[in-house]
């Protein structure tokens, strides 16, 4: 009977952990973040923000030329609507300038959350397949987003520069040099609350449906149509407990010299997004886990 064993070269021990140059173990603990990772992934964050980018107005006759239609359109909108026909108050600025540079903000922030909201249900093939740290998906829509909010803040320049050559009650204040942090904290907050309801929708779907209608509602909560300082007292509580409030009339006081914003409400808006952040990144590790199981 021939010899079936393989030849006594071929006989090697299994090897041992310590051949490995990576291994990747399961997230351990609600504060096993691993944001290092990331540093690792940056050329796959870049392939997806081209992904996203050029995905979303994939096979549309117009193509990028929507980040530049929809705000405008949009803008127009309200100007007629709030502005001509309800002639609601804009703290003395031109009516088509408010509402741009309300939408402008709005816009990154509600991109951010009603695409992170999706991570997980969206690229469950995706996951399912291959390792890599999840949070590279949000990240990248975040920084997606952000090359449609620079075209629409370029619009807004434009049209900027246009009113104050006509002489109109428009001028910049310090507030302008905390862009840069208004800008983050829009992205904290649309990163944030995107993150929670991705983690809740892969047991709970129907808050998918929800995600949309309950941010367009937040708007009205937002003076993004109508200025807090024109807010009736009796409701403008609910204005002011909003977080975002701030950060846009922040942005619009930097911008056109009109807004009610001080540095005590900034900073505690600042907070709450941190903490926002700080509960979905909890909410993301324990449900990377087991969300293959779920979705």
């Amino acid at each position: 009977m021939p010899d079936l064993r393989p030849p006594a070269s071929d006989l090697r021990p299994p090897p041992s952990d310590e051949g490995w140059t990576t291994i990747i173990t399961p997230h351990r603990g609600w504060l096993d973040w691993r944001l290092k990772q990331l540093w690792r992934y940056r050329d796959l964050i870049s392939l997806f923000v081209w992904r996203d980018f050029v995905s979303a107005y994939k096979q549309t006759i117009l193509g990028p030329l929507w980040h530049i239609i929809q705000p405008l359109l949009t803008t127009i909108t309200f100007t007629i609507v709030f502005g001509k026909i309800a002639r609601l108050s804009t703290d003395g600025v031109p009516p088509f300038l408010f509402y741009l540079a309300g939408n402008v903000c709005w816009s990154y922030f509600a991109n951010n959350i009603n695409k992170t909201s999706s991570t997980f249900v969206g690229n469950s093939a995706l996951l399912g397949k291959v390792y890599f740290h999840r949070l590279v998906i949000p990240i990248s829509i975040a920084i997606s987003s952000l090359v449609s909010f620079a075209i629409q803040l370029g619009i807004f320049l434009v049209f900027l520069a246009i009113n104050y050559r006509a002489g109109n009650n428009v001028h910049f204040t310090g507030w302008v040099f905390c862009t840069p942090l208004f800008l983050l904290m829009l992205a904290g907050y649309g990163l944030g609350g995107g993150i929670i309801v991705s983690a809740l929708t892969t047991r709970y779907r129907d808050l998918t449906n929800l995600v949309a209608f309950g941010v367009q509602l937040l708007m009205f909560a937002t003076p993004v149509i109508l200025p807090l300082s024109q807010m009736p007292p009796k409701y403008r509580w609910v204005m002011e407990f909003n977080p975002l409030t701030p950060v846009v009339e922040g942005f619009r006081r930097g911008f056109l010299g009109a807004g009610s914003v001080d540095a005590l409400h900034l900073g505690i808006s600042l907070g709450v997004m941190f903490a926002v952040l700080a509960v979905g990144l909890m909410l993301f590790t324990h449900v990377e886990r087991t969300f293959m199981d779920t979705v």
